[in-house]
């Protein structure tokens, strides 16, 4: 393979000339580079756009604002074309303002196609291409400057293949009349998860605990996500799940307890300690006690209902030619044994699925 030799973008004149070069194009290849050990946000610390011509690798520290590539990003006249993007589009989201228009992500793609869920970069350009790539700088600390050039050499090539594969992926999906329902799901991706305002359910050991105790721990984790995002920490850092159960479990008696209990937890500010237990000897509210509780295991007939569809469901895969997680995911199918109903089981899945989750 022909090594890609990339234009490196450090300042507001050269991201500019740069823009207005891909002012036309049609679809740009897009991946990004960032930090994410310490920090609950992402450090951007590289983003690589690949279009007619060289690679680019714009430098987000050298050139300082971004802001200029946020219509780029959000023209959905542009094919936005990313791989395995769920991270880079949380990375990239203070640079876009609003959703990625137009993503084309080509793990998704490539599922819809026939070639197997979550395949990585490398072997995708390997089996699409029939290209060999390194990952041999996937551990780098991309915030150093200078960059090496084999940083450098990576971070381009995770670009440069990405029009060419998406030409290839978009040919066969629709040649299989599916290239709607991948559309569908790179919108959703791009659109971002729903807010978690109900962290307390996914503590499903403590489905028998009392209302008032999944309340709290609720109200404890929202308190944690809050401070998670003011001080630009990861969540565990602050207290980790196993302590937010005992808190909630047993409320320390008072500030001293609690500071006892908060030491090893390695990014607990020490003037929160005072609000911290506040909020855990607060009363809790009427409205804070109406929540939707930690639902039970799944047991008895229920569970054989949801084998029962998870069967016909891996069916209808094979017959689609499609990873059963792809139509059906098992979340959606326990949500559904519950009751409850999810937009994701409309749209391509309630078409492809037919009569086949009618009750």
């Amino acid at each position: 393979m022909t090594e890609p030799t990339a234009a490196w973008i450090d300042t507001a004149a050269g991201l500019s000339a740069l823009l207005s070069r891909l002012s036309g194009s049609a679809l740009v290849g897009l991946d990004t580079e960032f930090m994410r050990v310490n920090t609950f946000w992402p450090d951007l610390a590289l983003v690589q756009l690949q279009a007619d011509g060289p690679p680019a690798l714009i430098d987000p520290i050298g050139c300082e604002d971004l802001a200029p590539l946020a219509p780029l990003l959000t023209n959905a006249g542009c094919v936005k074309i990313m791989h395995s993007a769920s991270e880079d589009l949380v990375a990239l989201a203070p640079v876009a303002g609003a959703p990625i228009a137009a993503l084309f992500d080509t793990q998704v793609a490539a599922a819809f196609a026939g070639l197997g869920p979550g395949i990585g970069y490398q072997r995708l350009v390997q089996m699409l291409l029939d290209v060999e790539i390194g990952k041999g700088e996937t551990r780098s600390d991309w915030l150093q400057r200078p960059l090496t050039e084999q940083q450098k050499l990576y971070a381009a090539i995770d670009v440069v293949h990405l029009p060419a594969m998406h030409d290839l992926l978009s040919g066969k999906l629709e040649q299989r009349k599916m290239l709607d329902w991948c559309q569908e799901d790179c919108d959703r991706l791009s659109a971002g998860p729903p807010p978690d305002d109900e962290p307390h359910l996914s503590f499903t050991a403590l489905w028998k605990s009392p209302s008032e105790l999944q309340a709290r721990l609720r109200q404890l984790l929202r308190w944690r996500e809050a401070l998670a995002r003011r001080i630009n920490r990861p969540r565990a850092w602050i207290f980790d799940n196993a302590l937010a159960t005992s808190l909630v479990e047993t409320p320390p008696a008072d500030t001293d307890a609690l500071a006892s209990r908060m030491r090893g937890q390695r990014s607990f500010p020490k003037r929160e300690l005072l609000p911290l237990f506040e909020l855990l000897a607060s009363p809790l509210t009427d409205e804070e006690l109406e929540l939707p509780p930690i639902p039970p295991p799944i047991r008895g007939e229920p569970a054989q209902l949801l084998a029962q569809v998870r069967d016909k469901v891996a069916a209808r895969a094979t017959e689609l030619d499609l990873p059963p997680a792809l139509l059906c995911p098992r979340r959606l199918l326990e949500a559904w044994v519950r009751g409850g109903q999810s937009p994701e089981l409309a749209g391509w899945r309630g078409q492809a699925l037919g009569d086949l989750l009618d009750r």
